[in-house]
């Protein structure tokens, strides 16, 4: 199996967590600052016995001028970000919140393409447009999003991410490493601001930090291999995915909006699980 193909089928196994992952977040009975710093915290404890017993270690003592771009990851991709994201689905709704972040995509082909020099083709800006549309039918049910007030904070969370991302794959570590460090530096950034507004403990951030550590160590090892801007725009579903695992598990209705939505987007999905990575010449 090559590169391209490993690589883009981890991304899909992220799509796949990334779908599960609001049912554990929607759960959580505490306060979102003091979940999301103890589920980066259990997600670091998870994977620092993998550094460890692995042939990792190495690569922090021979390369200690990486470290500093780990800590920005932490600091762009989990600190900054989930506290946008946090407060600006507060501020705004669950709907809001699901369709303004797959921005992320758009925002991934504008920083692959200006700080990574990757490659974006016509195809996979359709593919991303039709990727972006069809989540926004399966979620909107063709009601049109109010505006609200947390809605600038949803804008800006993914671009946080992807700055994050950005910095992780010019990061010389392996995905075990940059995810171990990410979470370390991002949780116990974000336990100043949880303790400020009311830690609690919660059984649920065991599962998260699990998902969280699964999640991260497969995507990092996906961008490893393929571009940026195509992994994102395979996660684009993830809000699409949460829909339809709850009318295959709930017994939700089907509407002609999730037909519609979830043609284009397995249309948008097959377009870009097909493009190749590659760099600007």
């Amino acid at each position: 199996m090559n590169r391209e193909t490993e690589g883009t089928l981890m991304a899909f196994a992220v799509l796949f967590l990334l779908g599960l992952e609001p049912v554990v977040i929607k759960a959580n009975p505490v306060n979102p600052l003091a979940f999301a710093s103890l589920s980066a915290i259990i997600a670091s404890l998870l994977l620092w016995p993998v550094l460890l017993t692995g042939d990792y270690t190495g690569e922090l003592r021979e390369k200690p001028g990486e470290m500093k771009k780990a800590f920005l990851t932490g600091l762009f991709a989990t600190t900054i970000a989930y506290s946008l994201f946090s407060y600006g689905t507060r501020l705004s709704t669950a709907v809001n919140s699901a369709i303004i972040t797959r921005f992320e995509v758009f925002y991934s082909f504008l920083i692959s393409w200006l700080i990574l020099g990757e490659k974006i083709t016509g195809r996979a800006l359709l593919s991303a447009t039709a990727l972006f549309t069809g989540v926004f039918l399966v979620v909107a049910q063709g009601k049109r999003p109010e505006l609200l007030k947390g809605d600038l904070l949803l804008l800006l969370t993914p671009l946080f991410w992807q700055l994050g991302h950005a910095m992780a794959k010019r990061t010389d570590y392996s995905p075990i490493t940059i995810a171990t460090l990410r979470n370390t530096f991002g949780g116990l950034l974000l336990l100043v601001p949880a303790v400020m507004t009311g830690f609690e403990f919660t059984g649920l951030a065991l599962a998260e930090g699990l998902i969280i550590a699964l999640t991260q160590s497969l995507w990092y090892s996906a961008i490893a291999r393929i571009n940026l801007s195509k992994a994102t725009a395979i996660l684009t579903p993830a809000p699409a995915l949460t829909v339809l695992l709850s009318i295959l598990f709930l017994g939700e209705g089907i509407t002609p909006y999730h037909i519609a939505g979830l043609t284009l987007i397995s249309a948008g999905t097959l377009l870009i699980s097909r493009e190749k990575s590659g760099v600007r010449k």
